[in-house]
């Protein structure tokens, strides 16, 4: 049956990619994603297929269940966009300014409903139930995992598998881990208070530009100088806001920025680091601050037996050439708040483009579309897999 599973599959294609391309001209925010959602949900409406709307928050969970017993095993895809004006100059060019599905989020949406329409027609012959899982808001934490588990998806829930479509890897590779996958992913915006005053004049000043600028540069010897070199850490400010005139030294300086971790005990090190620079740095300079640290997502921590059995899915299918287990990576996300509650894996499928190698992320970014049916026959061919242990 999986092979004939993996036929509807391939004769899907055009729909994928036509669901794709209109997902990604109507890309909708983290949380914002209302008609979104009433796409996917009219998608289930159609083919009639049981559905729950508004699953914390705009969450879509979708239930197939087959004819014959088994386990329980949900399936996700994310469906939120990012706040980046899209630069690629193609027929299905984000049509909502300053919005632009810059991660793939919306292949992954095309992928899981046409793998939910190729299944339907095996219903009666599948084991156990499927759980299409469609997720809001993984872009923007506290994002949308976490409220939807809250809400009771994965109740009756055996196992969780999910793929994202990675635009820097060559289609036709798979690559998972059987360990931790992605980082812990937090988010910190510190304000420092100086004393402002005229630009010819800095002695009479606390120019809380230099403050800053010395805190961002003490901040990097965290990674190289006070953690162990075999440990990894990220601290990254990406923000930097200050001053409104070239004359004018300025007296408040605002950093935002993220720190990466692979294990809590590195990411509380790096909070007390920082606490202790920033205190430093501003009592020396007679500035004061305030810091507030949000802690994200935890990392993403595959488990090896569900791992191993997506690297054994892989082996079916002909259009994956190449499977590895691989390092972490740095980027986050919240799948992880599946992978604490259950058994489960993540995997990326290759999906880079010819001619674009732009990341994700980038105003450029985009996939290979032959991609979406790889993603579809890995994942359900993963399912099966759970499906026949003992």
């Amino acid at each position: 049956m999986l092979e004939k599973i993996h036929k509807a599959i391939d004769e899907l294609y055009p729909e994928m990619v036509e669901t794709r391309r209109y997902l990604h001209q109507h890309p909708e925010l983290s949380f914002q994603e209302t008609e979104t959602a009433k796409f996917i949900a009219d998608y289930y409406e159609k083919l009639g297929i049981p559905y729950q709307a508004n699953v914390g928050g705009n969450g879509v969970i979708a239930t197939l269940k087959g004819g014959k017993p088994g386990k329980t095993i949900a399936l996700r895809a994310d469906f939120d966009a990012l706040p980046i004006q899209e630069e690629n100059e193609v027929p299905y060019k984000s049509m909502v300014d300053g919005v632009m599905h810059a991660c793939g989020h919306d292949g992954h949406t095309a992928t899981l409903l046409a793998l939910a329409k190729a299944v339907l027609s095996f219903k009666q012959e599948l084991t156990g139930t499927i759980v299409f899982l469609h997720q809001h808001a993984e872009e923007y934490a506290p994002g949308g995992a976490k409220p939807m588990i809250e809400a009771g998806a994965l109740d009756g829930v055996d196992a969780v598998f999910g793929t994202h479509l990675w635009a820097t890897t060559p289609l036709g590779v798979l690559q998972t881990s059987k360990s931790t996958f992605m980082a812990g992913t937090d988010r910190f915006e510190l304000t420092i208070q100086g004393k402002g005053g005229h630009g010819g004049y800095p002695h009479e000043t606390n120019d809380a530009i230099v403050i800053s600028a010395q805190v961002i540069s003490q901040l990097q010897q965290i990674i190289s100088r006070r953690l162990d070199p075999l440990k990894t850490g990220v601290v990254t400010v990406g923000v930097f806001e200050s001053g409104n005139a070239f004359n004018i030294i300025a007296d408040k300086a605002k950093l935002v920025g993220t720190v990466r971790y692979l294990d809590t005990a590195i990411q509380e090190q790096i909070i007390a680091e920082m606490e202790k620079i920033i205190k430093g740095v501003c009592v020396a300079n007679n500035a004061t601050y305030t810091l507030n640290y949000e802690k994200g997502y935890p990392p993403l921590v595959n488990h090896a037996d569900e791992a191993e059995l997506v690297l054994e899915a892989s082996e079916q299918i002909l259009e994956i050439t190449k499977r590895e287990e691989v390092l972490p990576v740095m980027g986050g996300e919240d799948f992880a708040y599946y992978m604490l509650e259950r058994p489960g894996a993540y995997f990326f499928t290759g999906a880079q483009k010819d001619g674009n190698s732009y990341p994700h992320h980038h105003p450029k970014f985009d996939i290979d579309e032959k991609s979406l049916p790889i993603a579809a026959k890995t994942l359900i061919s993963a399912y099966f897999n759970y499906q026949a242990q003992n």
